[in-house]
């Protein structure tokens, strides 16, 4: 799934390189930072050498200002290359529709095919662009930091390993549980689209049968369906905060505790407890970036599912090889022709159809609601394929023309009209 994903990326490779690349350079700027305080502390402030407040506060300067270049590169590229990744993807769901057959398009409702153009996109968009940032950054950062805090006293930096491996764990579990429901959320918005784009589409309708306090219901039920299921995702998600929040608090606590010990054994100096707190942050922060990041992948995780069975989706019906682009005269023949829209023969709507129609004739063909009189003429420009039998034009199975060449000249007025938008001209 993500690899078909990624197959969009196409032209804008470069860019999503880039981007966490200097995402890398600005971290490795920021986290420098806290080394070089502790310098200042202990070589210069401490021992009144104001040389050495003035060289590494220097060098913090640059870094901060290489970090700030760093961050903007990072920024501006993965804004590109998210940008460009959700067009080409937008591209490719668009002209992946319009191959499908109506046997294809039968699979997918109008509004869930909206749905995934527009809001699964954007959800995959900023996921994207999420992890050619954040999630290049805050692993990064915990890593670094962690190797950070064990090199200035591998002692106290147990006590951020801890913490990590507890919050991994919470994470873990909260994603398991929310994944399942995000699926399910989006199958209600397609639900909810649905409804809104069969009443806007009927309104006329719906006014003159004065049926609004019932469209309303039909509304309100599916919001409140919407809600309760997005409601059981929060129920979890609302434990994420405050667990984060206690880990940090929790975390700083005990490095107070167990610093002031090291500090007053001469076992560390002020200015490597500073470090330490500093990298405290750091680490915590990452883990915050970390558990908001998983969170928004396990709803993008949803998305990027509904739009992979869109562009995994084959074409029921497509050309042959040598296909035949002439078409000598109008004869039209069902032999011994059946068809139903589900596999099984219990389940046709059409038996063993034999039917002759000599070009230039003129016919009707009559019958109630649902007799699948429709269904029976969109075999002849093959927008269904049959079951059973063949459906000839000219003496050739329609099966074997090209789809153009066999449409072009078999023309079909379907029941419902429809305007496009735009002048006829275009």
């Amino acid at each position: 799934m993500i690899a078909r994903l990624l197959q969009e990326v196409k032209e804008f490779k470069k860019a999503s390189l880039l981007a966490p690349l200097c995402m890398v350079g600005e971290v490795i700027m920021e986290l420098m930072l806290p080394f070089f305080m502790g310098f200042i502390i202990d070589k210069g402030v401490n021992k009144g050498d104001l040389k050495a407040v003035f060289l590494y506060g220097g060098l913090m300067l640059a870094m901060a200002a290489l970090a700030l270049l760093f961050g903007f590169s990072s920024g501006h590229f993965a804004a590109y290359a998210s940008s460009g990744f959700v067009r080409n993807l937008r591209n490719s769901m668009f002209e992946k529709i319009q191959t499908f057959s109506f046997a294809n398009m039968d699979k997918f409702s109008t509004s869930g095919l909206v749905t995934r153009m527009m809001t699964d996109a954007t959800n995959v968009q900023n996921a994207y662009q999420m992890a050619l940032r954040m999630l290049v950054r805050a692993p990064l950062m915990l890593i670094v930091a962690m190797f950070m805090t064990f090199y200035i006293n591998s002692e106290l930096a147990m006590i951020f390993l801890v913490a990590a491996i507890f919050l991994g764990l919470v994470l873990g579990l909260l994603i398991y549980k929310v994944t399942p429901i995000f699926t399910e959320g989006y199958q209600r918005y397609d639900e909810m689209n649905s409804i809104i784009q069969e009443n806007v589409s009927n309104i006329r309708v719906v006014k003159a049968y004065v049926k609004e306090e019932d469209e309303k219901e039909k509304f309100f039920n599916a919001a409140g369906i919407l809600r309760k299921t997005f409601r059981r995702a929060e129920n979890y998600l609302v434990f994420n905060s405050p667990l984060m929040q206690f880990t940090m608090y929790a975390s700083i606590l005990a490095l107070s505790w167990f610093g002031a010990q090291f500090v007053s054994y001469g076992d560390m100096t002020t200015g490597e407890l500073m470090s330490m707190f500093t990298y405290t942050i750091n680490i915590l922060m990452s883990l915050m970036m970390l558990s908001m990041i998983f969170v928004n992948l396990s709803m993008s995780v949803a998305s990027a599912k509904r739009i992979s069975e869109v562009l995994n989706e084959e074409p029921s019906i497509t050309n042959g090889e040598n296909s035949v682009r002439e078409i000598k005269n109008g004869d039209i023949e069902f032999e011994n022709v059946s068809f139903g829209y589900y596999q099984g023969e219990d389940k046709y709507v059409l038996n063993n159809i034999n039917l002759k129609i000599e070009s230039g004739e003129t016919i009707g063909i009559l019958g109630s609601t649902g007799s699948s009189k429709t269904t029976l003429i969109s075999l002849i420009p093959r927008l269904y394929d049959v079951s059973e039998g063949a459906v000839k034009v000219a003496g050739v199975d329609v099966r074997d023309y090209d789809l153009i060449a066999l449409r072009d000249k078999v023309a079909i007025v379907l029941q419902k009209n429809l305007l496009f938008s735009g002048t006829v001209l275009e």
